[in-house]
């Protein structure tokens, strides 16, 4: 925020799953007048100490069997009550779809995540007990808000990081694919910097033109690293799109 001279006046803090609570004629102070929306919300779980406990206790027994020391998916996680993925992820992400509308903004980016196409994903246990029940599905409520952005006659850039590290941004090439054909690669993290420089980017050569894709970086020659816009640019210009019937 020092770095952009983005001052406390110009944050405002609301509930995107209830704007008219802290809006004035509908609309949340400080949106009148925006030209753009990027959406980042997401809900955000915590470890059960409880699960974390057990997995401790468990580590002498899978290190004897042969097994792996710890065993990620024997932690358990939970989301705080009203803050489950259905009411952030997909009801929060529509309120903020249809506030757009209503300011009459055309370009819509939404940062989601990769995996979406496939309901088994781990992440989508996250929030469940071990029957399944609870409230999870984290990435398939984020792609059925985008199957909403994509028909709700808007532009959009919607875009879906691998895994999110604190590093700087412009060390790394930028990989761009759809329908999460880039689980396959080994290392699938990217810069968060560089994830917000694609964001930057898709309001200037993104605008008017739709898409949905995945990202992650990779080690490139310094002297061949393209800027966000470039690469965005680039990719568009091949006419890929996530494929939402998958």
């Amino acid at each position: 925020m020092k770095e952009v001279k983005c001052g406390l006046d110009h944050v405002i803090v609301s509930d995107v799953t209830q704007l008219s609570s802290n809006a004035e004629n509908g609309i949340p102070r400080g949106l009148n007048g925006a030209e753009a929306m990027i959406i980042c919300t997401s809900a955000v779980p915590y470890i059960s100490k409880l699960s974390v406990i057990k997995a401790m206790m468990n580590i002498p027994v899978n290190v004897l069997s042969g097994k792996k020391a710890l065993n990620p998916r024997d932690f358990r996680f939970r989301f705080r009550p009203d803050q489950y993925p259905e009411k952030v992820d997909y009801l929060g992400q529509v309120t903020q779809i249809d506030l757009a509308k209503k300011l009459g903004i055309r370009h819509v980016v939404v940062v989601s995540s990769m995996g979406g196409t496939n309901s088994e994903n781990f992440l989508n246990s996250i929030g469940k007990d071990k029957n399944g029940d609870g409230n999870g599905d984290i990435l398939l409520w984020k792609r059925k808000a985008e199957r909403y952005l994509t028909e709700s006659g808007l532009q959009y850039t919607i875009i879906h990081p691998g895994g999110l590290v604190d590093t700087p941004p412009g060390e790394k090439e930028f990989v761009l694919d759809i329908d999460d054909k880039l689980l396959e690669h080994e290392n699938r993290s990217i810069s968060r910097a560089d994830v917000a420089r694609l964001c930057v980017a898709s309001l200037s050569v993104g605008k008017g033109r739709c898409a949905s894709f995945d990202v992650i970086s990779r080690d490139g020659e310094d002297s061949r690293l393209k800027p966000a816009e470039d690469v965005l640019d680039d990719f568009l210009q091949t006419g890929k799109t996530a494929d939402y019937s998958l």
